[in-house]
């Protein structure tokens, strides 16, 4: 196993340790079972990965970042059961499983998001109360509350709906995705970042990788629906062909998206390389581009 891969797992390890321990702090019951049931379904932790790797790269202490990575995680499961829903994106499978609100009902689903929604926010703001100095604390809040409000990825689920069934331009594809799944992603390294980064000009190569790494990540998204089963994606593929959305392989075709995925890799790649700490992050934006090859 490569250096790159262990330290993936360790970092994912130290999160889904530490989720656990925080879902321990709820009330047993129907409710914790559904957010244990999408919080610990199998996903790659990509968000809080990020979080503990930027932390690391601007040399701050992993544990005063641990639990901002954890509450990035609960957002963005949140995220995931709300889109499943029957009035977004309908669908019924997610990681090879049946979706949340298939298992426990739509009503349970929704009180499940909310429920992981306000969990991760009380998690951001004990930690805060807890640091001797609150500071980095509540800048990672801030990146991370801009990342998933409506300043970002529920903004760019709203334009992903109202668009829906009209064709798009790059420009307007761009920003749909730059909101919806770029914004999260780069909170989350800003996040780690305001842990050990003082300075403009490193948050602002930070703040760049994040921005391309969120267009490669939705490009290579793109290819895989278009060209893998369900079976090797673990959800339902063809959603957004089905719902005549316009994607990167709809505009470009597989291979002009395979190419532009790796334009944007190779700038956040450049973003990080004067950061004698960026070789994690610099393979990890590689290691996602190599998924559409």
């Amino acid at each position: 196993m490569s250096d790159y891969q262990n330290r993936y797992d360790a970092y994912r390890l130290r999160v889904e340790e530490y989720l656990h321990a925080s879902l321990m702090g709820l009330p047993e019951g129907e409710l914790r079972d559904a957010m244990a049931y999408s919080l610990f379904g199998g996903g790659k932790l990509l968000r809080p990965v990020l979080t503990l790797a930027a932390c690391d790269l601007a040399d701050g202490v992993i544990g005063d970042a641990l639990p901002f990575a954890g509450a990035v995680e609960m957002i963005h499961t949140y995220s995931l059961i709300h889109d499943d829903l029957p009035c977004m994106d309908n669908d019924s499978l997610r990681r090879g499983r049946p979706t949340n609100h298939v298992v426990y009902g739509e009503d349970m689903a929704v009180l499940a998001g909310d429920g992981l929604l306000s969990w991760a926010f009380e998690t951001m703001l004990i930690a805060c109360s807890t640091l001797e100095d609150p500071r980095p604390g509540l800048l990672a809040t801030q990146a991370i509350a801009h990342g998933c409000g409506a300043l970002g990825m529920v903004y760019g689920q709203s334009l992903d709906i109202k668009n829906e069934g009209r064709p798009l331009g790059e420009q307007e594809l761009r920003m749909v995705h730059r909101n919806k799944t770029g914004a999260l992603i780069k909170g989350a390294l800003l996040a780690g970042a305001h842990f050990g980064f003082t300075d403009a000009l490193s948050l602002h190569a930070v703040r760049t990788y994040g921005e391309n790494l969120g267009v490669a990540f939705q490009i290579a998204d793109d290819v895989l629906d278009a060209t893998q089963s369900a079976e090797v994606l673990g959800k339902t593929p063809h959603k957004d062909q089905e719902a005549h959305k316009t994607t990167y392989v709809t505009l470009y075709g597989v291979e002009g998206a395979r190419q532009l995925c790796q334009e944007y890799t190779d700038r956040a790649v450049e973003a990080l390389a004067p950061f004698p700490k960026s070789g994690f992050l610099i393979q990890l934006a590689q290691a996602y581009a190599k998924r559409v090859r």
